[in-house]
């Protein structure tokens, strides 16, 4: 979760369009639970429909000429692909799309996830003591989303070519295993008791074992969750996961290069000397 953006007129905007949205689905926006997205670009909250079923109503923002592709559609992609995904995905009940000065607004709304994530911040900052159902489960969420065939991409192999060597210092693997996979599994998009895995935005084809790797760099700073999460996961440390363990330490230690995520730079730079050796 993000502070609202510094640029006041952002703010406004984002405000003025996301009210606009509520009124164009007949929601009621309620107060309190406000959620903004990275520099102002979503900004999501709770509301209620008509009917008085709760509901989350996300508003995201693109220049026109950028309104399509993987991550706009992303969210309405997952819905025809998995719907509510057995209750481990929030379903998505309407989509509203305006055009104003330039911009484009689509607004999502949503079934309500009363239950609070796992964490604040993507990052793990303490450890998690939860139970092997839950485990299990998500295990078992993440196998039946790699099995899922879909011609969306979340990584592509001529980025793997370019960061690998780049910000790893290894050969991107020749060869690779392709699985679709959510692309964002980190802490603050899934939830304990049910189990959810939210913001489906980037799903897409990713090397096997993507999704194990990213919610394992997210855990670096804590050592006993990582650890279950590389004995949850043993594709993490196989040679069939080296491609997906090599591409998201890429990905992070380029964010680190951009001054961001600069908590986790010890860990990775450690994480980079492993598939290094091996």
């Amino acid at each position: 979760m993000y502070s609202p953006p510094p640029d006041p007129d952002t703010e406004r905007r984002m405000r003025a369009h996301h009210a606009r949205a509520a009124k164009a689905l007949d929601v009621q926006v309620e107060s309190g639970g406000e959620f903004w997205g990275w520099a102002g670009r979503t900004l999501g909250a709770p509301a209620r429909t008509a009917a008085g079923q709760p509901a989350w109503l996300r508003l995201v923002s693109a220049p026109e000429d950028k309104a399509s592709g993987k991550l706009w559609d992303g969210a309405l992609d997952a819905q025809h692909a998995f719907g509510d995904f057995d209750g481990h995905r929030a379903g998505l009940l309407a989509v509203h799309d305006a055009v104003d000065d330039g911009t484009a607004y689509r607004a999502e709304l949503s079934v309500r996830v009363d239950q609070p994530v796992l964490s604040d911040d993507p990052i793990l900052q303490h450890d998690l003591h939860l139970p092997d159902s839950w485990w299990a489960d998500l295990a078992g969420t993440l196998e039946k989303v790699s099995a899922f065939d879909t011609d969306r991409v979340a990584v592509r192999r001529q980025y793997m070519d370019r960061a690998i060597p780049q910000f790893v210092g290894i050969p991107a693997p020749a060869a690779i295993c392709w699985t679709t996979a959510h692309a964002d599994v980190h802490w603050a998009n899934l939830t304990a008791s049910p189990l959810r895995l939210l913001d489906w935005e980037g799903w897409g084809r990713g090397p096997e074992g993507f999704d194990a790797a990213t919610l394992y760099a997210y855990t670096l700073l804590q050592p006993d969750t990582a650890a279950r999460v590389r004995t949850v996961f043993p594709v993490l440390g196989s040679l069939a996961g080296l491609a997906a363990e090599a591409t998201v330490c890429a990905q992070l230690l380029q964010t680190v290069a951009r001054g961001e995520n600069l908590v986790l730079e010890d860990q990775l730079r450690h994480w980079s000397e492993e598939l290094r050796r091996r």
